[in-house]
């Protein structure tokens, strides 16, 4: 349950993170890479050849998440599921080697774990294969996956919705999962897609970024520089449809809206060099769902999620948000924890 009083400094407020345990449910996936050397042709089809020097295996969507919230200091619980083959293997090794829990991890005999493995040579992406399904679950990898949710949020601080439209989350699951988190008074905090984007009624804060706004509600606007009263009424239409708490919409290089009630905030990003915005969201997430579970302001929340999705965007490839250069850089920013 949220703490009666939020934190009133960046120092106690990074210290409180580290007490949270935050559930995420949602799809996990590994991303795994192939680099190597291309010198050629294949003589078989008008394709470089790709002399392999070395593999990695990642975590990612739903367990990249888990990677942030863990850099922030807090505890991640996984509830996800993946399959009973070899990329399920590694998912389940990698949780290991990063210190994850995999208690809340199903497997399941019909579907396959999502991998995305990428095939680069000299710098550059040659080819991504992708391996997966987006059916959504069946009755019995929906049961266990209820379960699991169930006895995992017992020690919830807050709940993380990761969604990437790969089945793991039906319109019917989340209605559930968030009323027992109601009930329980744990705040829910959602990334969405567009397959359930308005399946997540009530919860505490939803965070589209502006595409999947515009495909959730099948409207078309400017962004906020150029079409504010567009902008602001598909926000007022969301509002209306999911009466969330919170709306927090991500706006690339202009950065961050966020609106609680009637108060409205913008926030402009931070000017950096950006090296690849991978990652970036799940940042965001990560960070301002430790903030709801500490009931922090929503233009502190706003400040600081907006503050760590630009400087994850300075790193190359997607990493988790360094904690302590976040408390840094806003110390040196003077971000005020103030509403």
């Amino acid at each position: 349950m949220p703490v009666a009083l939020p934190p009133t400094s960046l120092p106690d407020l990074f210290a409180a993170f580290n007490q949270l345990t935050v559930l995420i449910v949602g799809d996990v996936m590994l991303d795994a890479y192939v680099w190597g050397r291309s010198v050629r042709l294949s003589p078989e089809a008008p394709v470089p050849v790709v002399n392999v020097s070395r593999t990695e295996q990642r975590l990612g969507g739903a367990a990249n998440v888990a990677l942030n919230v863990q850099a922030l200091g807090a505890t991640p619980l996984l509830c996800a599921l993946i399959g009973e083959d070899v990329g399920g293997d590694q998912l389940l090794e990698r949780l290991e080697i990063n210190g994850l829990s995999a208690e809340g991890i199903v497997r399941s005999g019909t579907r396959p774990t999502t991998v995305k493995q990428r095939i680069l040579a000299h710098g550059q992406q040659l080819l991504r294969i992708d391996s997966e399904v987006e059916t959504e679950a069946d009755a019995t990898e929906n049961e266990a996956l209820t379960a699991r949710f169930a006895q995992l949020l017992a020690r919830a601080d807050v709940v993380i919705f990761e969604d990437y439209d790969k089945g793991v989350l039906t319109a019917s699951n989340i209605r559930h999962f968030i009323s027992l988190a109601r009930e329980r008074e744990v705040p829910t905090v959602v990334d969405p897609k567009k397959r359930n984007f308005l399946a997540y009624q009530h919860c505490s804060l939803f965070k589209p970024n502006l595409k999947e706004l515009r495909e959730g509600l099948k409207l078309e606007f400017g962004d906020p520089t150029t079409d504010r009263a567009g902008f602001e009424a598909a926000v007022a239409r969301l509002r209306e449809l999911l009466e969330p708490d919170t709306v927090l919409v991500t706006l690339s290089e202009h950065g961050v809206f966020a609106q609680l009630q009637e108060q409205k905030t913008y926030l402009p990003a931070h000017l950096r060099t950006i090296s690849d915005v991978s990652g970036a969201g799940d940042t965001v997430i990560s960070i301002a769902a430790l903030c709801v579970a500490l009931n922090l302001p929503v233009a502190a929340m706003a400040a600081l999620a907006n503050l760590g999705g630009g400087l994850v965007c300075e790193q190359v490839g997607v990493v988790p948000i360094e904690k302590q250069k976040l408390l840094l850089e806003a110390e040196r920013l003077g971000t005020t924890l103030a509403g």
